[in-house]
């Protein structure tokens, strides 16, 4: 496949304007719930973040790396979609062609053999992985911090080589993952054997309709039904490709309470999440900037618009740390009624503020749609 025909399809997929500017292809997840780097090389012909000067290295094992001073970045968050995107483009350079490096310093597992073709590259759910001819197997999880570059063979690297847990060479292209928390091999028949993740749920970005209603069927049947919906859809076993954002705007869609115990659910209910939730992803996969609710200024409904009027029923948008991670969670708790617990209904004392300085305070309170219920 020659680099003109491989722009053309990463460019057909994505639906991004062709632009003739020098630099790399950065596939990436995002940073702390705010970015995505992204960035391109001008053999593919598309780009999507600029970076600044950068300061140069050579690392021990030959390639060039460098250290970023500056990144503008996308307000991303690392889902289903961005991996979908990411394996497009890491699938036109590898596919097909033969390992000629390899180098993986933290890797847990059978390695490659030079020479062996990458046969595919696949996601499942947040997880991406390359397989070899052979039947290896790589497997990583970006989880937060974790990010895929893609250079021409002797270019600059765009992160320190200290960051660096794997880099695969192949005629033509570099591709190195950076900072990823879960780097691992296996053999390919293994798959339902891997003990950390197990039997994963279907995958909503692809899944047909009879998977689909087996992911229904997992929410209705969960094993702790006293546990809040909220985190049942980041359970990767339940169904692949639910992160943070996705599960704000799904449980707003469907207008059910993100503190409803999954146990209280019926039937139609896990069903109407499903089905929103693979809407959603499908509808974002042809595009760098995730929309949920194209009607609304910003395309999300509720994800990062604390403090914000409710574009449905006018009450405000909030925001809570919860879980076992304190991730955020956005939700509007005048309209998110379906299902909600009374212990729900209002702010738990435990729960940690977001802001706590009086300023803010100050300000949700003086917003004009919540003057008159807080003066009674």
């Amino acid at each position: 496949m020659t680099s003109t025909s491989g722009a053309d399809g990463i460019r057909h997929r994505l639906g991004i304007e062709l632009k003739g500017v020098a630099g790399y292809l950065v596939i990436t997840c995002c940073v702390v719930n705010v970015c995505v780097e992204v960035n391109v090389n001008v053999c593919l012909g598309w780009v999507l973040g600029v970076h600044d000067q950068h300061a140069t290295e050579t690392n021990q094992s030959g390639y060039r790396a460098t250290g970023v001073r500056h990144l503008r970045s996308l307000r991303v968050m690392p889902e289903g979609d961005t991996i979908h995107r990411a394996a497009a483009a890491l699938r036109t350079a590898l596919t097909g062609r033969a390992t000629m490096r390899f180098d993986a310093p933290r890797l847990y597992g059978p390695r490659p053999g030079m020479g062996r073709v990458i046969e595919r590259v696949e996601t499942h759910g947040k997880h991406l992985e390359i397989i070899w001819d052979d039947g290896i197997v790589l497997h990583t999880h970006l989880r937060m911090n974790g990010s895929w570059h893609l250079y021409r063979n002797g270019e600059r690297w765009r992160r320190p080589s200290e960051q660096m847990r794997v880099a695969i060479e192949v005629p033509g292209w570099v591709a190195v993952c950076f900072n990823a928390p879960t780097v691992e091999t296996y053999r390919e028949f293994d798959r339902f054997r891997h003990p950390g993740s197990g039997r994963l749920g279907p995958d909503l970005c692809t899944a047909p309709d009879e998977r689909l209603m087996e992911c229904a069927r997992r929410i209705f049947e969960y094993p702790e039904p006293e546990c809040p919906i909220s985190e049942v859809l980041l359970d990767q076993h339940v169904a692949c490709g639910v992160g943070n954002v996705y599960r704000s705007e799904i449980l707003w869609a469907c207008e059910i309470s993100p503190f409803a115990e999954v146990g209280s659910l019926l039937p139609i209910d896990c069903v109407q999440i499903i089905h929103a939730a693979s809407r959603m992803l499908r509808a974002n996969l042809q595009h760098v900037y995730r929309v949920t609710a194209s009607e609304i200024p910003g395309g999300l409904a509720v994800y990062g618009r604390n403090g914000q009027r409710c574009a449905r029923c006018g009450d405000t948008v909030e925001v809570r740390r919860v879980g076992e991670h304190a991730r955020t969670l956005y939700h509007c708790p005048g309209c998110q009624v379906r299902h909600q617990p009374l212990a729900a209904a209002g702010p738990h004392p435990s729960d940690p503020v977001m802001d706590p300085h009086p300023a803010a305070a100050k300000y949700l309170a003086d917003l004009p749609w919540r003057r008159d219920s807080l003066a009674g």
